[in-house]
């Protein structure tokens, strides 16, 4: 996920930083983006595998949000570091991400128990002080591998699991920011070539054709976070550095329809050509995602309404991607233990988590993060 642009300007005796004009497109795509995957997540609890899941693709909308990431990366610190820190520059993404990374953790510790499912068959036998622990690590967000899985679904945060992506999203901060920064447009060509290589390889070649994981301390996971990571990331740091947005009416629709209708495309190939989903979702991530992004920068706002509902989704789209994920593990865990013969309860409980948990997202950023943020500014200064 993406904070908002920022520029550094100077003052007598400190530096401070300003708002930089940045793209409000592309906050509300980040919105969208996040409404996605949590309507992909109530619709996989429903589902009886992936190849029959609604909103088939809706996890590629992490992907899309690492190819963001590194854009706003790049345009908003590039050319601040002759006056900025790297100490600084943690702190500005902490200060950005952390708060909500608690947060996250502390409602996953909340609603553990009330998860207790077929699905999750073990988790009354979980003592307190263990869940406590584990969500004290996942404050850190610092991985815990298997052995200590308190859920079993083996996953690096127990009781948050889209914290996984966050870790993926301080790696790339800490590579960017201690020298990959530095690298010639030319290095980053050769670099973001090797990384979109090795993406269309693995998804062509992986026995499931599509690049689902990361969320877990296992080799074969490691490799599908780095995989999904590197490319994106760095790919949207280019982008940054070297195309320039040009003018495009409605591009909030045409951006927005095209994400919605790439996450909803259904499976392709079935189960016997799963290199054809494989070769798609790599099309997708390598070509058509920047696309996408390149149409956001191209536009403009043309209303008031627009600019509210753009930054509206906006600012909403990390809380609720941060926060939405233990009700999903509870509903998981209802369908699971209900027949799925009863469509009509199971899509009012799946229609009742999603608001609940966009509910829960806009309380988290109003009563919680913008506060505590406002906070960290005054306390750190200018870093």
């Amino acid at each position: 996920m993406i904070s908002q642009p920022e520029v550094l300007t100077s003052k007598p005796q400190a530096m401070v930083l300003s708002s930089k004009p940045h793209y409000p497109i592309l906050d509300g795509l980040r919105g969208v983006a996040a409404m996605m995957v949590v309507g992909m997540h109530v619709c996989e609890a429903n589902s009886t595998s992936i190849m029959d899941m609604k909103i088939n693709h809706g996890y590629l909308a992490v992907d899309f949000f690492f190819l963001l990431s590194g854009f706003v990366i790049g345009y908003a610190y590039d050319d601040r570091w002759t006056k900025m820190s790297i100490g600084g520059f943690f702190k500005r993404r902490l200060e950005r991400l952390q708060p909500l990374v608690i947060l996250g953790m502390i409602i996953g510790a909340i609603c553990f128990y009330w998860s207790d499912s077929p699905t999750f068959p073990n988790i009354h036998n979980v003592p307190l002080w263990q869940v406590i622990g584990i969500m004290l690590i996942g404050f850190t967000l610092i991985p815990v591998p298997t052995s200590m899985d308190i859920r079993g679904w083996q996953e690096m945060h127990p009781l948050n699991g889209p914290g996984w992506s966050l870790f993926y999203e301080y790696v790339a901060n800490i590579l960017y920011a201690v020298g990959l920064r530095k690298l010639s447009k030319a290095a980053l060509s050769v670099l973001v070539f090797l990384a979109g290589a090795a993406l269309l390889y693995y998804c062509v070649t992986c026995k499931n054709g599509d690049v689902i994981g990361g969320w877990s301390i296992t080799q074969e996971q490691l490799t599908i976070g780095f995989v999904r990571l590197m490319y994106p990331f760095f790919a949207g740091l280019l982008i940054s550095r070297t195309i320039k947005p040009g003018k495009i009416n409605n591009a909030f629709f045409i951006s927005a329809l095209m994400l919605v209708i790439l996450l909803s495309v259904p499976r392709i190939g079935g189960e016997t050509q799963r290199w054809m989903n494989g070769l798609y979702e790599a099309l997708t991530i390598l070509f058509l995602f920047p696309v996408i992004i390149y149409i956001g920068a191209s536009g403009q706002t043309s209303s008031k309404t627009g600019t509210a509902i753009c930054k509206f989704l906006g600012d909403i789209s990390y809380p609720i991607y941060i926060t939405h994920y233990p009700f999903i593990y509870i509903y998981t865990g209802y369908v699971n233990s209900h027949p799925r013969t009863e469509t009509t309860p199971n899509i009012l409980y799946g229609a009742l988590t999603f608001i609940v948990a966009v509910s829960v997202g806009y309380a988290s950023l109003k009563l919680y993060d913008e506060p505590i943020r406002a906070w960290l500014k005054r306390k750190w200064g200018n870093a």
